[in-house]
Order: C-alpha cells, then sequence, then structure tokens
C-alpha cells in the first residue's frame, strides 16, 4: 500500500497518474501516485486535451476548485472505501 500524493491518504493502493497524458506526449515525462479514486476522479472531471493545457502539476491539480472539493470530501473516507465515480455532466455533453 502507499501515499496517494493528491489527497494525501495512507496505505491506499495507488496508480500511475501521467501528469502530462501518454496522448499528448507524457509517456516518458513526470508522474504521480494517486490513490484510485482521486485518479478517477480527475479523468471524470477532465479531458487528456483540458489536462495537457492546464493541470499538468500535482500543484495545479491541487488549485483547481473542483477537485480541491473532492480532495477535501475524500480525505475524511476510509482508506479501504473505492467508490464509483462517474464522468461529470460536462465531459458527459462533449
Amino acid at each position: 500500500m502507499n501515499h496517494c500524493e493528491l489527497c494525501g491518504r495512507s496505505e491506499v493502493k495507488t496508480t500511475v497518474h501521467h501528469l502530462l497524458p501518454k496522448e499528448m506526449g507524457g509517456t516518458f515525462g513526470d508522474t504521480a501516485n494517486l490513490c484510485i479514486p482521486c485518479h478517477k476522479h480527475i479523468h471524470a472531471l477532465y479531458s487528456n486535451q483540458e489536462l495537457a493545457a492546464r493541470l499538468s502539476t500535482l500543484e495545479e491539480l491541487r488549485r483547481d476548485e473542483k477537485l480541491a472539493r473532492f480532495v477535501k470530501w475524500i480525505r475524511k473516507q476510509p482508506s479501504s472505501k473505492i467508490m464509483r465515480i462517474k464522468k461529470s455532466k460536462e465531459r458527459k455533453r462533449r
């Protein structure tokens, strides 16, 4: 078990998030270890184009208003809890 670099929870299963999406040239770029809920939530909210354009660092992800609300909530959840994450309504309309 690891530590999520976005929400800070410990003892969670993590996945590798490419800060610059692989399809945008980030295959060998910087990565972050994120818990599954944080990783899924990022991709539910934003397209790879949006991530590449304005959310390609951990600091930018932490400052994002939508993600900040989610991170505030997820920090209160037990590390064993894996919740269902759905695409945002804005992403569904595109």
